[in-house]
């Protein structure tokens, strides 16, 4: 029995976070990203008993895989500033509260930036942040470590970061959200069948396949290797059709929500051609 690839994209939650239930199911999507509360914004209105309610009945009703969270942009566990580091703590704490009264089961996370401390110091720092945030986390929310391009002091752009984490805090509930672009930017050439081939082989050496939970599907504005993070829509940028073939055909990941994180468009069109792309790579088509 054949199984349909998973395909969803970021949602957005204005009017409430049930909308982006709806907004997937109009788009055609089976599964879906969400920020619980705005990304921009330290303080955030309280979720309600209501909401949760709401927000899980809708998803009841929908039929949509797991849903995934992301974390907001602030927090920065990695901050040299223990003021910073404290308040990233707290913010994110509040994030896995708020996945676990939804029923989100997997909360998506930068890694921060070291802010010119170094990599060393800044990967001591972020592993502190996380032997606090452990014995205080719901036991039923996995925090997804995202790899990221590297740009500037940001610390995640080898997937042995991501791994050194993973070893340094092992009561934690750990797994990886792999970001195609981000891999690309960083260095790891997905573009051909060869770069694709050896890029999962750095990924399954440094923290195995198995922790991969979840794949943002973006193609890269940007060169391998440029540091930059610059997305565009699968096979329009520099990692082009040949990788998403590659990805999409794996049935290593067959069971990996694959999340579009872009615009859509006024009315949905480009998330809906997007996900056209994304099957016919999954079948092999042009």
């Amino acid at each position: 029995m054949t199984i349909a690839p998973l395909i969803g994209a970021h949602m957005s939650i204005s009017g409430g976070l049930h909308k982006a239930i709806d907004r997937a199911v109009d788009a055609g999507f089976n599964c879906l990203q969400i920020f619980t509360k705005s990304p921009s914004q330290w303080k955030a209105k309280p979720l309600t008993d209501e909401d949760a309610a709401l927000f899980r009945s809708r998803w009841d009703e929908s039929g949509l895989a797991p849903v995934t969270a992301h974390d907001s942009y602030l927090i920065n566990l990695a901050s040299p500033e223990e003021d910073k580091r404290q308040r990233s703590i707290r913010a994110f704490l509040d994030e896995l509260d708020r996945c676990s009264r939804l029923g989100i089961p997997a909360l998506v996370m930068h890694p921060g930036a070291h802010m010119g401390r170094g990599e060393e110091e800044g990967l001591k720092t972020l592993i502190a942040s996380f032997q606090q945030i452990v014995p205080a986390a719901p036991d039923n929310v996995e925090i997804l470590l995202e790899n990221t391009a590297g740009m500037g002091s940001v610390l995640g752009a080898s997937f042995e970061h991501l791994a050194r984490v993973m070893d340094a805090v092992p009561d934690g509930q750990f797994g990886i959200c792999l970001d195609t672009c981000h891999a690309f930017a960083a260095g790891y050439d997905l573009s051909t069948e060869e770069g694709y081939s050896t890029t999962i082989g750095c990924i399954e050496a440094a923290v195995g396949l198995d922790s991969v939970r979840v794949i943002h599907v973006n193609d890269s504005l940007k060169g391998c290797g440029s540091r930059l993070d610059r997305h565009a829509h699968p096979g329009q940028g520099e990692i082009g059709s040949e990788g998403f073939r590659c990805l999409m055909r794996d049935s290593r990941f067959a069971s990996c929500p694959k999340i579009l994180e872009l615009p859509l468009g006024d009315d949905g069109e480009l998330g809906r051609l997007n996900r056209e792309f994304l099957l016919q790579s999954a079948k092999g088509e042009e």
